[in-house]
């Protein structure tokens, strides 16, 4: 069953329409619907181009967050083949809501690392809807360091909300955790593609997410904070997310323009949600892309030019 996000009542109509008119064919055979059904099918099909031509920062923010959005382990099944993960931060515990491993892409091995929201009651909590700790921070920690000792180019899948903020995530050092991550990704010498493919959400994301190349889906975010945080705290009204998320230019169009993130890849008429082998498809191509230009530079090169391009952030608007 598909769920519809609030702006989406005309498309949902009509598809209720669609699914009335097939039930009422299949139970009486003398009746044809196909024409009506034809016809209907349009109008959703125009709907859907008109709604989501003109969508505002809090629409693409629901959906970013979709339920059914496709999630890094559809990325991973579908863009990778002999994924193998790495478990454990080797200090004190394995963190789900960091995935990380090896794979090749493509026929060319890579370490992969990524966030997991889980797509389900039982998932989510086993991943932490998607919320790392330090343990899964310095997962990734480990698996930049044998990425770099081995020389293997590093591809990252974004899609958090942030970093938990948990009493006993604090304990045990989740702001150096973050800072820590973040360095390796800045430091080390082989290519480091980044793809935000749903919420990009604070240190949570960029700890993982300090590329060469970094990209995101047309209808993902990017922020230091989410609208519903940004409300409540300058205005004291988390109602008022609608209001931040226009003020915070946190969508792919406006992060492109400042000179955050390096391209955009398109998703389907509707939202990855409603074509998930295409986005993951699209994606793909443009990670090979990327790391097709990238191999041909050394590490010295990769890494001041990594670090040149996070430092030229603000300095040009």
């Amino acid at each position: 069953m598909h769920n519809y996000l609030d702006f989406e009542k005309p498309i949902s109509d009509l598809e209720g329409k669609i699914h009335e008119l097939k039930k009422l064919a299949s139970e009486d055979e003398s009746i044809d619907t196909s024409d009506e059904v034809g016809r209907l099918e349009v109008r959703v099909r125009d709907a859907m181009v008109d709604i989501y031509s003109k969508l505002n920062p809090w629409q693409k923010t629901q959906v970013a967050r979709h339920p059914q959005r496709p999630h890094f382990v559809d990325y991973a099944r579908g863009l990778f083949t002999d994924f193998t993960p790495l478990a454990g931060d080797r200090k004190f515990a394995e963190d789900a809501a960091i995935q990380a491993g090896l794979a090749r892409f493509r026929g060319q091995p890579v370490a992969v690392i990524g966030q997991e929201k889980g797509n389900d009651t039982k998932s989510r909590i086993r991943h932490n809807f998607g919320s790392a700790r330090p343990e899964g921070y310095r997962k990734a920690i480990r698996l930049l360091e044998m990425a770099d000792r081995f020389h293997l180019p590093i591809v990252t899948l974004i899609d958090t909300a942030g970093a938990y903020p948990g009493v006993g995530a604090e304990e045990r050092g989740q702001a150096e955790a973050i800072a820590r991550s973040t360095e390796m990704c800045l430091i080390v010498k082989v290519p480091v593609v980044s793809v935000i493919i749903g919420e990009g959400g604070s240190g949570g994301a960029i700890a993982i997410a300090t590329g060469n190349r970094v990209y995101m889906l047309e209808h993902s975010i990017y922020s230091v904070i989410s609208p519903e945080g940004a409300a409540s705290i300058l205005w004291r009204d988390s109602a008022r997310a609608k209001e931040a998320a226009t003020a915070m230019k946190i969508t792919a169009d406006d992060l492109k323009a400042l000179g955050i993130v390096d391209g955009i890849i398109a998703e389907p008429i509707g939202g990855a949600h409603r074509d998930p082998d295409k986005v993951i498809a699209s994606a793909g191509d443009t990670i090979a892309q990327a790391l097709e230009e990238l191999n041909k530079r050394t590490g010295e090169q990769l890494r001041n030019d990594r670090r040149q391009k996070f430092l030229n952030i603000g300095r040009n608007l």
